[in-house]
């Protein structure tokens, strides 16, 4: 196992993609434990053989539809016609933003990128400082993998059999946890008078229309999320519905998208999903080659330490997501760790959904902290920024969600209540 993990650290280390780091880490454990490498081959198309990965192209494509369809403006003037009166009101506008982009785009790079050209031109406008206007936008990005629609949630249930339903409903809890931890920052130096009051807003039209349109908006996660609840569909269906309902909302009711808008979202939708099946594929060669190298039996003894404490196994558990979460891409860990810990977590009477959402938080954590942090690099590039003074501004809001992190594993019921209330 240790030439196998020796073999995939030097392989991204020296720039090698991430997922070709991962299959060629899978072969060389294959090869190490004398399986035929013919197997290799059908391993490749079993890892992702499964209905479940088919909502994975649907909700990226909606996502990249609703993007560019003029949503990033509407979530904005929703948001800041909420917070204009306050003191820090732009920085409460850009969180909420986040928050009710994660129902649409399910990614914290779409988050950072398509808010961040926002509020990096206008908050320093207001008397922000630019790190200060980058933290807010970077620490607030990574509730977009948590809320639902969240291909992160796919991608457990896939590889864990937890239902996806329930881990929908699950990150409600946590995401709007993790959206009061940066609101927490933000008001503390509001009250200590660091921050600016916002400008009066343009006009951005009627009330009413702002309102409607927000509606519209809002009514796409609960249109996925109602529907599989009631059980209408599947997640793989409501994601075709997701895509139905966006083409409808970017081209009929707002205009913003004509057949070039539409293609360039097919197209990218296309670029990202093909990239998601190959670190599937990848993942699960290196999955099979720690298995027969007998890493389970590893993770099942490890988890002897943790009997009858499950709190402390839960705060491993993140302290070991947030280490890896900054070296490695946050799908390949769900993919390769997630169906080795589930076991412990079950066999410690440990809620699966709670243990779900604390890999997903502490990961989601880990794109926002070098030496990987994706969304880091895409805000620096952004705003001009450099690093140093962003990890500055950035460090109380990466403590406030810490924080939040250790709530989520002393209080089960922040994942698990609304699942049980409407799914039970």
């Amino acid at each position: 196992m240790i030439w196998v993990a020796l073999s995939g650290l030097v392989l991204l280390l020296i720039g090698v993609p991430v997922a070709f780091s991962l299959g060629l880490a899978g072969l060389v454990g294959v090869w190490l434990a004398d399986i035929p490498l013919s197997i290799v081959t059908t391993r490749l198309f079993t890892g992702v053989d499964s209905f479940v990965f088919l909502a994975v192209p649907f909700y990226i494509l909606a996502a990249e539809i609703m993007s560019q369809g003029g949503i990033t403006t509407r979530l904005i003037a929703i948001a800041s016609s909420a917070t204009r009166k306050m003191r820090g009101g732009t920085a409460y506008a850009n969180i909420g933003t986040s928050v009710l982009f994660a129902g649409i785009s399910g990614s914290a790079v779409a988050d950072a990128a398509a808010l961040g050209r926002v509020f990096m031109q206008e908050m320093p406008k207001e008397g922000y400082s630019r790190p200060y206007a980058a933290a807010v936008t970077v620490a607030s990005s990574i509730i977009g993998p948590i809320i639902p629609p969240s291909g992160l949630a796919i991608l457990i249930g896939a590889v864990t059999g937890v239902s996806i339903i329930d881990l929908f409903l699950a990150g409600v809890g946590p995401g709007i946890l993790l959206g009061f931890a940066c609101a927490a920052i933000v008001f503390f130096d509001a009250v200590r008078g660091r921050l600016p009051r916002p400008r009066v807003a343009e006009n951005q039209g009627p009330r009413w229309r702002m309102i409607i349109e927000g509606v519209a908006v809002a009514t796409l996660p609960l249109i996925i999320v109602g529907g599989m609840v009631m059980g209408a569909y599947t997640a793989t269906e409501g994601g075709g519905i997701a895509v139905a309902y966006a083409i409808f909302l970017s081209v009929v009711v707002f205009r913003k998208m004509d057949m070039a808008g539409l293609w360039l979202a097919f197209m990218r939708a296309a670029r990202t999903s093909a990239t998601i099946y190959l670190l599937v594929a990848a993942a699960t060669i290196l999955s099979y080659a720690l298995n027969l190298l007998g890493i389970s039996g590893f993770v099942r003894e490890a988890a002897l330490i943790f009997q009858d404490q499950p709190l402390f196994f839960l705060l491993a558990l993140s302290v070991l997501m947030l280490i890896l979460g900054t070296f490695l891409d946050i799908g390949a860990a769900i993919l390769i760790f997630m169906p080795l810990v589930m076991p412990a977590v079950i066999s410690l009477g440990i809620d699966p959904l709670q243990a779900s959402m604390i890999v997903m938080v502490t990961l989601a954590i880990g794109l926002v902290t070098p030496p990987v942090g994706v969304v880091l690099f895409v805000i620096m590039r952004v705003g001009s920024i450099g690093m140093i003074p962003l990890l500055r501004a950035l460090l109380p809001f990466l403590i406030a969600q810490l924080v939040a992190v250790a709530i989520l594993c002393l209080v089960p019921e922040i994942s698990t209540w609304l699942p049980q209330t409407l799914n039970p």
